[in-house]
């Protein structure tokens, strides 16, 4: 049996990146089941040869270049730990800013009990963002919408460990299964990735699912489809928020306003690149 110092040293050895120190130790961590501060604190204590087997895979399949989140089964996004799988993109920092946008366009003050705000999540995946506006806007009915059964599920599990009720979960292409202004606030973060674009041979990319990533020759397939039917399922005056590429800014403001919305903009994102942009279907 090796020493935990021994293991991460041929750890770190074995993955070579500016962050193989905090992989391993995340790896190992999750192994032994103990958070990393404890295996500083036991750093001569030995591991079985299963365990160590089982860590070695692990790291194996992290140099192959698998995403840590897949290994790990879990992504934290919006300080919740979401379950995540093959079936789902992995959670990322950037759409932690469509989820500040959201929250912007439905304050608590604007929610009465007699009708509470009806926010629809197109693209759900793991259900990162509608359950991260359900966690702040607990009065609010969320309905989280993905064709994928697989992410749904996912989405639903995660409703479930973190306690959010007023969640809820339709398998549908887009907006095919809301009706006419239905909601107030539609968000989505969709496919936008081109067919050739040279980032789906990099990092973990390589093992997202490509339904989720690729958006037609130029990226906005999804986006069109969502521009061009989900602002019928709004309420006069609701919002609609997409997260895209950060070159898309100038044509996805432009689909918006062929739309006929009103008020669109472009928000940055915390690289400062055009990350969200929205608009609102004008009032009566």
């Amino acid at each position: 049996m090796s020493e935990l110092r021994s293991l991460l040293r041929a750890a770190r050895e074995m993955l070579a990146t500016d962050s193989a120190a905090l992989e391993a130790e995340v790896l190992l961590g999750e192994v032994l089941q103990r958070p990393r501060s404890w295996l500083y604190a036991h750093d001569r204590d030995t591991v079985t040869p299963g365990r160590q087997q089982r860590f070695f895979d692990l790291l194996r399949r992290r140099a192959e270049g698998e995403p840590l989140a897949y290994l790990l089964g879990q992504r934290e996004f919006w300080s919740l730990t979401l379950q995540v799988s093959p079936d789902t993109l992995i959670p990322r920092p950037d759409t932690e800013r469509l989820v500040e946008l959201a929250l912007q366009h439905m304050p608590p003050e604007h929610m009465p009990p007699e009708r509470p705000l009806q926010v629809v999540d197109l693209g759900t995946g793991s259900g990162a963002i509608a359950l991260a506006l359900a966690h702040e806007r607990p009065q609010a009915h969320v309905l989280a919408v993905d064709r994928s059964l697989a992410a749904l599920q996912i989405a639903q599990v995660n409703a479930q460990h973190l306690g959010l009720q007023r969640v809820g979960f339709v398998q549908s292409d887009w907006s095919e299964a809301l009706g006419d202004a239905s909601c107030d606030l539609i968000v989505s973060n969709p496919p936008y990735l081109r067919l050739e674009d040279p980032h789906l041979q990099q990092g973990d990319l390589r093992y997202e699912p490509s339904v989720a990533l690729l958006a037609g020759a130029d990226g906005l397939d999804a986006i069109r489809h969502i521009v061009s039917t989900a602002p019928a399922c709004l309420h006069p005056g609701g919002w609609l928020l997409l997260e895209h590429g950060f070159e898309q800014g100038a044509a996805v403001r432009q689909l918006l306003h062929d739309r006929g919305l009103s008020e669109v903009t472009t928000e940055l994102d915390i690289e400062h690149r055009e990350r969200v942009s929205l608009g609102r279907v004008p009032e009566k």
